[in-house]
């Protein structure tokens, strides 16, 4: 049985068991490899992607939960790499070794979406579930803080 979704904007079909974990689907049926995996048990947010709109672990959501869904990985986030996170990553040079970076960028961008413009304790809340080896925990706050000024009121 075929499960059918649209990924980054595009339909797609996937003939795979469905107990795949969304993760491998994107990542060795789709040829997708900006969602990395951590720890595969969705404790570290480096398989983070949106699923109809919301951040998601990908590593533990198996391919059949997302039938019908709206999935928008690390290159469908903008593929011109404008998004205002995306832009705020690059102008305060955040990875070190950019690892985590496709998850913590998706968490940011879906912070950002449903709060524009977070406080600093509501930044630090919206991202604690992601986690960065190489500490550049400071460097993802002024990130999200610079994002959210790029944001269209």
């Amino acid at each position: 049985m075929a499960i059918n979704c649209t990924v980054n904007k595009k339909k797609v079909s996937l003939d795979i068991d469905p107990n795949t974990p969304l993760l491998w689907a994107l990542r060795d049926h789709l040829s997708l490899l900006g969602t990395k995996y951590g720890c595969g048990i969705a404790q570290c947010g480096a398989c983070t992607v949106w699923v109809n709109g919301e951040p998601m672990r990908s590593c533990v959501l198996p391919i059949s939960a997302v039938s019908n869904a709206r999935i928008t990985t690390i290159e469908g986030l903008d593929p011109a790499g404008k998004h205002p996170v995306q832009v705020a990553w690059d102008e305060l040079d955040v990875p070190q070794c950019g690892y985590c970076q496709a998850g913590q960028i998706m968490t940011a961008a879906g912070l950002l979406k449903k709060n524009p413009h977070p406080t600093d304790q509501e930044i630090v809340d919206g991202m604690s579930g992601n986690i960065c080896r190489c500490g550049t925990y400071h460097r993802i706050q002024e990130a999200v803080k610079l994002a959210s000024k790029k944001i269209k009121k």
